[in-house]
C-alpha cells in the first residue's frame, strides 16, 4: 500500500517539474476564474472597494480625456485651491486604461470599465505566481512551488489585493517583490542580480511602499558578495540596473509634483540615492578586493558615504516619508486601521494575518538549517529569509505588512511541505498517509489556524449590536451606485463630505469633492475633521472656505461613529440628531436612502 501511495505522487510530481510553467498559467487561469467569481457581484456594481480604486480610475478617466501625462493632479478634488496633489505615478493607470480603449470597441464605455476592473488586477497574479516559483524551485526543490501555492490558496490578505476591482497600485508591488526575491534566489548571478535590481526599480518608480524590503534586497546582495567575491557580478549587474532603471523611471513616469525634492515617491531625493549607491556598488564590485574583511570595510564606508549624502542633502526626509502637519497626525493619520499594529486588532484578525507568515517563517528557518553546510545555496537562502522575518516583525508596527508578509512566508511554508511529506508517503498505513498529509499541509500552510476560527464562532453566537449593525449598513450602502444615483441626479457642484466618501463620490457622480484620505492634502483632511467635529460656527466657516455647494454625510459610517463618539456635541453630532441650519436646505434622495445631503446657502 505504501508503494502505491508513494508512487501517484511522484508521477505527478514529475510531470509539474517537466511542465511547471504551464502549471503556472493554469494555476493562474484557475485563480482568475475563481476570484472572478468570488467578485462578480461587484464587478457589475462596479464596487470599486477602496479609497484608492475609486480615485486610481478617477486618475484613468483623466488620462483618457486628455490631462497631461506628467500631471497627476486630481482637479475635481478642492477645486477652488486648484486640485489635489497625489504622488503616485502612471504606471498603473497604463493596463487599466488599455483594457478600457480595447473595451470600447465592443460594448460601452460602463461595460468597458467593468471589464477593465475585473481584469486589470489579475494581471500582475501570474507575474506573482512565476515569482514564487522561481524561488521555491531554485531554493527548495524542482516540484516544491506546488506546495508554495498551496500556502498561497491562505493567504487573503495577499490574494485580496489581486481580486477583480482592487485595480491600485499594491498589486504590481507585490508581484515585482516576488521577483526581487526571485533574483536572490538565482544561482546565476548576473541574472539574479539584473532581475533584483530591474524589479526593485520598477517597484519604486510605483511607489516607496516596498522600500524597506527593497533595501534589505539591496544589503544582501552586498553581503553576498563580501562572503564570497565570486558575486561580484551580481553585485555589479544590480548596481547598473537598479539605477539604470530608477533614472528610466523617473524621467518617463515622475510627475512635475514628483520633481520636487518629495519625500514620498521617487523623486530626486531617492534618483539621487540609487545613482550614487549604484555607483559605489559598481565601483566596489570592479575592484573586488581579496580579503573578504577589505570588502566589509569598503561596503560600510559605501553605506555610510550614501546615508551621509542622504542626510546632508535630504534632512526634511530624515523623519516620517509622509511629511504631514501635526494637526493632520493626530485627527487623521495616526487612527488609519491598516497604520496600527497587528496587536490593536481583534485577536481573530490577528490570527487569520499572521499564522501563515509565522509558519513561512519557521519554513525560512528550516530551510536555512537544512542547507547550513551549503555556502553557496545558504547565500541565496538567508537575504530572502531575512525579508520574510522583517516583514513578520513590521507587522506589530503597521498591519498593512500583511500582504507582503503573506507571500514570503508562503515560499517558507512549502520548505516545511516539500520536506516533510514526502516522509509521510512511504508509510504503511493508508489512513496515516492521507491524515497525516492533510494535517501537515494545512499545519505548514497557515490554514489550520484560520479553518479553525471558521469553525469556532464568536463569542456571544456573532450577535450585532443595534450599533454595529447600523455600521455595517451605512459602510454597505452609501458606496453603492444605488445610494449614490440621487446625489448625481443634483446639477454639479463641489460636495463637502467625508474623506472616504471623496474619492468614491468622484468616480461615480459628475460632482468634485474636498478629497480623500491622501497625505500630501493635509490641509483638506485637517478643515473635513475640524468641520464636523467643531462649532456649526466654524463648520460653515470651512465648507465656505472651500466654496462648496452641497453637504454630504453618511450616518453611521465609520468615519461618523468617530465624530459623534469624540465629539457628542460637535456639528456631525447635532446634523445626526435632526438639528437644523438656516444655511443649509435639506435635498430628498429618496426614504430609504443611507445618505443624507444638504444644499449650502451662501
Amino acid at each position: 500500500m505504501g508503494g502505491e501511495w508513494s508512487d501517484v505522487p511522484e508521477r505527478l510530481l514529475g510531470w509539474m517539474e517537466r511542465h511547471w510553467r504551464l502549471v503556472v498559467v493554469l494555476v493562474w487561469l484557475g485563480a482568475c476564474a475563481l476570484f472572478t467569481w468570488q467578485r462578480w457581484g461587484n464587478i457589475l456594481g462596479f464596487a470599486l472597494g477602496d479609497t484608492d480604486d475609486n480615485l486610481r480610475m478617477a486618475q484613468v478617466r483623466a488620462l483618457l480625456n486628455g490631462q497631461g501625462w506628467y500631471d497627476l493632479r486630481q482637479y475635481r478634488f478642492d477645486p477652488a485651491f486648484g486640485g489635489a496633489n497625489i504622488h503616485w505615478s502612471r504606471i498603473v493607470d497604463l493596463p487599466i486604461a488599455a483594457l478600457i480603449l480595447l473595451g470600447r470597441l465592443f460594448t460601452t464605455g460602463a461595460d468597458a470599465e467593468r471589464m477593465a476592473v475585473a481584469v486589470a488586477p489579475m494581471l500582475p497574479y501570474v507575474v506573482l505566481l512565476f515569482g514564487i516559483a522561481l524561488t521555491a524551485r531554485r531554493l527548495i526543490s524542482p516540484a516544491a512551488f506546488v506546495a508554495a501555492f498551496v500556502a498561497l490558496y491562505f493567504a487573503g490578505a495577499t490574494n485580496g489585493m489581486f481580486m477583480p476591482t482592487r485595480i491600485d497600485h499594491h498589486g504590481w508591488q507585490l508581484a515585482s517583490l516576488s521577483l526581487v526575491i526571485a533574483g536572490l534566489a538565482d544561482p546565476d548571478r548576473r541574472r539574479g542580480g539584473l532581475t533584483v535590481g530591474l524589479a526593485s526599480a520598477f517597484s519604486l518608480s510605483i511607489g516607496l511602499e516596498m522600500l524597506i524590503y527593497l533595501a534589505l534586497a539591496g544589503a544582501a546582495q552586498v553581503l553576498m558578495w563580501v562572503s564570497d567575491a565570486r558575486e561580484r557580478d551580481r553585485l555589479l549587474s544590480y548596481a547598473a540596473s537598479i539605477s539604470g532603471g530608477c533614472a528610466v523611471g523617473f524621467l518617463l513616469f515622475a510627475s512635475y509634483d514628483n520633481r520636487a525634492p518629495v519625500c514620498d515617491a521617487l523623486s530626486p531625493v531617492w534618483l539621487s540615492d540609487a545613482l550614487l549607491g549604484g555607483a559605489l556598488l559598481a565601483l566596489l564590485a570592479w575592484r573586488s578586493p581579496a580579503r573578504w574583511t577589505t570588502r566589509l570595510a569598503l561596503a560600510a564606508v559605501a553605506g555610510l558615504v550614501v546615508a551621509g549624502f542622504h542626510a546632508l542633502a535630504w534632512p526634511h526626509c530624515l523623519s516620517r516619508l509622509e511629511g504631514v502637519s501635526p494637526e493632520v497626525d493626530r485627527l487623521w493619520l495616526s487612527n488609519v486601521r491598516e497604520a496600527k499594529p497587528i496587536t490593536q486588532h481583534s485577536w481573530r484578525t490577528g490570527v487569520t494575518i499572521a499564522s501563515l507568515p509565522a509558519a513561512g517563517l519557521l519554513g525560512w528557518i528550516w530551510l536555512t538549517f537544512l542547507h547550513r553546510r551549503d555556502p553557496e545555496r545558504l547565500r541565496r537562502i538567508l537575504g530572502p529569509a531575512v525579508i520574510t522575518a522583517a516583514a513578520f516583525a513590521l507587522l506589530f508596527w503597521q498591519v498593512r505588512a500583511g500582504p507582503a508578509s503573506q507571500l514570503l512566508g508562503a515560499i517558507g511554508c512549502s520548505a516545511l511541505t516539500a520536506t516533510l511529506l514526502p516522509r509521510l508517503w512511504n508509510a504503511k498505513n493508508s489512513l496515516v498517509v492521507v491524515l497525516g498529509s492533510t494535517a501537515l499541509v494545512l499545519v505548514a500552510s497557515g490554514g489550520a489556524a484560520p479553518l479553525a476560527l471558521a469553525l469556532y464562532p464568536d463569542k456571544g453566537g456573532g450577535k450585532q449590536t443595534e450599533s454595529q449593525r447600523l455600521n455595517n449598513r451605512a459602510n454597505r450602502l452609501c458606496p453603492t451606485l444605488w445610494a449614490m444615483r440621487p446625489v448625481a441626479q443634483q446639477p454639479k457642484g463641489m460636495v463637502f463630505t467625508f474623506i472616504d466618501l471623496g474619492p468614491r463620490l468622484i468616480a461615480v457622480t459628475k460632482h468634485s469633492a474636498l478629497g480623500g484620505p491622501y497625505h500630501r492634502n493635509g490641509q483638506a483632511i485637517a478643515d473635513s475633521m475640524n468641520a464636523f467635529r467643531g462649532s456649526p460656527e466654524q463648520a460653515r466657516m470651512l465648507i465656505l472656505k472651500h466654496r462648496s455647494d452641497y453637504l454630504l454625510v453618511c450616518p453611521h459610517m465609520n468615519q461618523a461613529t468617530i465624530y459623534r463618539a469624540q465629539t457628542p456635541k460637535g456639528f456631525y453630532a447635532q446634523l445626526e440628531r435632526g438639528a437644523t441650519f438656516p444655511w443649509l436646505q435639506p435635498i430628498d434622495l429618496g426614504k430609504d436612502s443611507p445618505l443624507k445631503m444638504w444644499r449650502v446657502v451662501k
